[in-house]
């Protein structure tokens, strides 16, 4: 399998290029929109076709890239299938799986931070059936969880949260997590500047998930919220083409 992870910091933003090499068959995660031409010459320099680009979600802090990234390479545009938007896309499910030649692809509904979100659980079956690493987006992140209330309410979205956090943190504890954003970003509070982690070290040192119950997650959720972005409530229309 091939993997890159690319560190983004204005804005700050994690975006991911993986796929099978043996194959050819490429997967871009939360392209930016300015660096849809540095997606499409990595592409050319590894020898990949890119066949899927995958927004995790509708993002809020900067304009995604993907589409234009889907429109340039040919790549189907997957978005979940709840994303409220102006124009088609190819949809997924909670459960559903797609294939990028041996790497395997499965999605799972993680609604919180926004309500279509999505996290990415890969596999190389050349190596395993079992999965190798999980992309989580804005769900869940090195050392925090993602901030509940750019697109319903923070109590709304915070009940939703701890219900996807239990998704993630019944995956092995040896499984790789690469979120969405890391040290810096409007999107979390106590990020860590290390972009990854494994499921099973956020579980015994990531203080949103020492909880135990609905009631006291959606408190600490609901404390200490930082500041909303400038213009998150216009990024968030553009990326639905509205």
């Amino acid at each position: 399998m091939l993997f890159r992870q690319y560190l983004h910091t204005n804005p700050v933003a994690a975006s991911y290029f993986f796929g099978c090499g043996s194959q050819s068959q490429g997967v871009v995660v939360d392209p930016l929109e300015d660096q849809v031409d540095f997606y499409v010459k990595e592409a050319q320099d590894l020898g990949m076709n890119i066949v899927y680009v995958i927004d995790t979600h509708i993002h809020a802090d900067h304009v995604s890239g993907a589409r234009k990234l889907a429109e340039k390479t040919g790549a189907k545009y997957v978005l979940h299938s709840s994303a409220d938007t102006s124009y088609d896309f190819t949809s997924v499910e909670d459960g559903d799986e797609l294939l990028a030649g041996n790497t395997l692809l499965k999605f799972l509904h993680t609604p919180g931070h926004t309500p279509e979100h999505i996290s990415i659980v890969v596999s190389d079956k050349r190596r395993a059936d079992e999965p190798w690493f999980v992309l989580t987006g804005h769900t869940l992140m090195v050392g925090d969880a993602g901030r509940t209330e750019l697109a319903v309410s923070v109590e709304e979205g915070a009940k939703d949260l701890y219900q996807s956090i239990q998704k993630i943190t019944q995956l092995e504890d040896h499984i790789e997590l690469f979120p969405g954003a890391f040290s810096g970003s409007v999107c979390g509070r106590g990020l860590s500047g290390k972009p990854s982690s494994t499921v099973g070290f956020e579980k015994r040192h990531n203080e949103a998930l020492t909880f135990d119950n609905e009631k006291e997650f959606v408190g600490f959720m609901t404390s200490n919220v930082p500041p909303q972005p400038e213009g998150f409530k216009e990024r968030r229309k553009t990326n639905q083409g509205k």
